[in-house]
């Protein structure tokens, strides 16, 4: 089987909900980091394969087979295809699998895989809301109702099940947020993002124009007190909105390669997707497939969660990292070293390639070897991955 290594990895800085990014259409957006991952890797634009890209909300400006649009959209050659997959918030974690596995099997050689989200544009929960205002049905059928009587599927409450399955109290939810937004103050502040953002030329409310290469959700002033003084989200609950995801707009993509079209075209390696992995999880408390999802992807590729650098596991909500570390022993030091999507923001669709541009970055600035990246997402599944980071394709 063949390897398939990450040679381009590049994000847009998130942006807030109706923030700096709200004027950008998703399409238009996926096609930028497209267009960066050309122009960094100088691969021609006839030399792809297929885009894949993930995006939740497939309704609107996201709907008619986004990642095609995207693909056309960008600087690649009108044969260059693509595709587009939803695998809830690890819908762009999903598309690098998908993308590794062509590589791996010898059927492609080159694949741009990534995701996008507007969230600003097409809220969340969109396409089921329509489903409900225009008489199109919701996704819970007979057969599904007949197994889960009752019960509507909320991320809200499984954030919720799952700090109490794990004791994880208010206090540590708090704590852990704050810690985010001082990572990411911290990350920013020191310029370890620059590599990794396509800055992007954007129009203001006022008429101008600016350039947008800073997430847009970081509080740099956030204090303790400020997060314990936030109401809960459910009553006699423990997650507030400084314990849960940002809703956010952005886009991110990675391009992978076998050894043949590295060398082919003299691409520039950054690491090579190591294991993969994902798996199903009870859909009530819908968040913990990260964890079996690590213990699968760390099996497959023969290693312990101690032998790992760094880990990515997405703050969805405060209590998912948390309980996966609890469950895995995992060394706090290595999670999220950047900060999360609680300070981040999570554009749903393109946060998977978001966090594996971040990994890949950081595991260079360190000179690291492994990363782990695990996402929960809706309905109760979770994708997982491995990556080495190497600076050539070794025999």
């Amino acid at each position: 089987m063949a390897d398939a290594y990450i040679v381009g990895a590049v994000r847009t800085a998130t942006g807030r909900k109706k923030g700096r990014l709200c004027e950008i259409h998703p399409v238009d957006m996926g096609a930028i980091v497209i267009d960066e991952l050309v122009d960094r890797t100088g691969i021609p634009t006839n030399a792809v394969d297929d885009v894949i890209f993930g995006v939740v909300m497939q309704i609107g400006s996201q709907a008619g087979n986004l990642g095609r649009n995207v693909s056309m959209s960008s600087k690649l050659d009108l044969e260059v295809p693509g595709t587009t997959v939803d695998r809830q918030c690890g819908s762009s974690l999903q598309a690098i699998q998908f993308g590794a596995q062509a590589v791996m099997s010898g059927t492609q050689d080159v694949i741009i895989s990534g995701g996008v989200e507007a969230m600003s544009t097409v809220e969340i929960g969109s396409n089921i809301k329509d489903g409900l205002a225009n008489g199109r049905g919701v996704p819970k059928g007979e057969r599904l109702e007949a197994q889960y009587p009752g019960i509507q599927f909320s991320q809200f409450d499984g954030a919720e099940l799952l700090a109490e399955k794990y004791n994880i109290s208010r206090d540590d939810l708090d704590s852990f947020g704050l810690l985010s937004h001082q990572r990411a103050t911290e990350a920013t502040e020191n310029g370890y993002f620059k590599q990794e953002i396509v800055p992007l030329n954007i129009k203001l409310q006022d008429g101008s124009t600016d350039i947008h290469d800073v997430d847009e959700g970081i509080r740099s002033g956030a204090t303790l007190e400020a997060m314990q003084s936030l109401n809960v989200l459910r009553e006699g609950g423990v997650i507030t909105a400084g314990t849960a995801s940002q809703i956010s707009d952005g886009a991110a993509a990675i391009m992978i390669a076998n050894e043949g079209a590295v060398k082919k075209y003299d691409l520039p390696v950054r690491a090579k997707i190591h294991s993969l992995a994902v798996v199903g999880s009870d859909p009530v408390i819908m968040l913990e497939g990260p964890i079996p999802a690590t213990q699968k992807v760390l099996e497959k590729a023969g290693l312990s969660i101690d032998d790992i650098d760094l880990y990515e596991v997405n703050e969805a909500f405060g209590s998912v990292p948390l309980a996966w570390a609890k469950a895995l022993n995992a060394d706090l030091d290595k999670l999220n070293v950047n900060g999360g999507a609680q300070a981040l923001g999570h554009p749903l669709g393109g946060t998977g390639a978001k966090l594996m541009t971040t990994i890949v970055h950081e595991l260079e600035r360190r000179d690291a070897r492994y990363g782990l990246i695990a996402i929960c997402e809706g309905g109760g599944t979770a994708n997982a991955m491995i990556v080495e980071r190497m600076s050539e394709v070794k025999d």
